[in-house]
């Protein structure tokens, strides 16, 4: 049985998969391959993607698992930026790097809008200087709505952001303050005029199925809201708790019950989104994703993270994978700072995936879009999947989850939905019972 035939209640723990190996194999040994990495010969076919976090927030969500800061000052802040900056430099002189143009570049946080117009005009001039996304296809980048102005919603247009996500997560007051949001309803649909007058060619907009005090009337309200919005892109996540949330420290500690709703109804939420929303025109790009249009609207940060793509992690805890090998920056922020202004790569841990492993991670990554192709990896690993993957295949096909049609692995709806739990599955055998982060 997986997870999600046998899970009611919400517990804590990590459901969500965004790579593979697990991170909690990840580690300092590994970390000279790779700088090696960076220093070898650049391979100019793959594209090379960057990945900024800004760790600062108005405050600490209850949900939040992330790497963030609160209540720091303008002088911190902007001594961040110049580290930033610092290790961009650092980045741009590796042979790796050297000579290759940015596809794809994504601000996460944290709470990127935290950043004041002027620290983020200092941050694009600054690291224009070493390394541009003048021609990058997609810049991304993270809004609270509660820390965006009608300048710094300029700003963002100015310096080359070309999509930007909105973290609404509900429309109801009552329910964010629960969560610990900051930001207030207002704010959302003040943030959203400024966002659609500035004219950015993707605007995605995320909700979260299964905030605590979350029912089926606020959830039919949230998909009426959205719909009004009407944005190109939406996401919605079914909450869950990672170990280090305040909701998940709470039930250790305290022994509470689980504020948060059972993954049966979370996932029901989502179904009824994909229904109440095709009407609208809006198809699903992948387990918590729906978009106006699948050519047009297309994530290509996502596309690419999926699909083996160099990613260069900037800031403190950043997460990156180049020429083969994973990484991640240290994660406490005046370590990042001093050792990057000393001149150092601030790089904390890393593991270098067999050639294997890397197929694994493609294959799972990309099953979260709902359909894989065989003959691409056929291609690029000489593996035929549907024969490497014939026995979690034919069981998850057996339970309902997906079918294999004219050569492409296709999950049903049931699948789409719980797409996470799947996933181990296709793990190498050590790796399916370990912790995931």
């Amino acid at each position: 049985m997986t997870i999600a035939e046998t899970a009611v209640q919400t517990e804590v723990g990590s459901y969500f998969i965004s790579n593979y190996p697990p991170f909690s194999l990840w580690n300092r040994e590994s970390v000279p391959l790779a700088l090696e990495a960076l220093a070898s010969e650049p391979d100019a076919s793959v594209p090379l993607g960057l990945y900024l976090h800004i760790p600062f927030c108005r405050k600490r969500c209850k949900f939040c698992y992330f790497r963030v800061y609160t209540n720091q000052n303008a002088k911190a802040i902007q001594e961040y930026v110049e580290a930033l900056a610092a290790e961009v430099k650092i980045l741009s002189e590796q042979r790796g790097v050297q000579g290759r143009e940015l596809k794809f570049v994504y601000f996460g946080g944290g709470t990127p809008s935290y950043l004041s117009s002027r620290q983020l005009r200092f941050l694009r001039d600054q690291l224009s200087e070493y390394i541009s996304w003048d021609n990058a296809e997609e810049v991304t980048f993270e809004c609270e709505p509660g820390t965006l102005n009608e300048e710094k919603v300029k700003t963002l247009r100015d310096i080359g952001v070309t999509r930007v996500s909105l973290g609404v997560e509900n429309f109801d007051d009552a329910i964010l303050e629960a969560n610990g949001r900051a930001h207030l309803s207002p704010e959302v649909w003040r943030a959203y005029e400024w966002i659609q007058a500035a004219g950015f060619p993707q605007v995605n907009v995320d909700l979260i199925a299964g905030m605590i005090g979350e029912n089926d009337d606020n959830w039919r309200k949230n998909l009426e809201l959205v719909r009004k919005m009407a944005p190109r892109n939406i996401t919605i996540y079914q909450m869950e708790l990672p170990y280090n949330t305040v909701i998940s420290k709470e039930i250790k500690e305290l022994g509470i019950v689980s504020p948060i709703a059972d993954w049966q109804t979370k996932r029901r939420w989502v179904a009824e989104a994909f229904d109440f929303l095709a009407p609208d025109g809006y198809v699903t790009s992948s387990g918590n994703e729906l978009v106006k249009s699948l050519e047009t609207d297309r994530f290509i940060y996502r596309d690419n993270l999926f699909r083996g793509s160099d990613l260069l992690a900037v800031g403190v805890s950043s997460f990156g994978h180049f020429q083969g090998v994973h990484y991640q920056n240290l994660d406490q922020i005046q370590d990042y700072m001093q050792t990057v202004m000393s001149g150092e790569l601030p790089i904390n841990r890393a593991f270098e995936p067999t050639p294997h492993q890397r197929l694994i991670r493609e294959f799972a990554l990309q099953l979260k879009e709902g359909r894989v192709a065989a003959q691409p990896f056929r291609d690029k690993f000489g593996v035929d999947v549907l024969e490497e993957f014939a026995e979690p295949l034919a069981n998850q096909q057996a339970k309902g989850y997906l079918n294999v049609v004219d050569d492409t692995v296709v999950l049903t709806r049931k699948g789409l939905l719980q797409v996470d739990t799947l996933l181990p599955e296709y793990f190498e055998p050590e790796h399916r019972a370990v912790r995931y982060t």
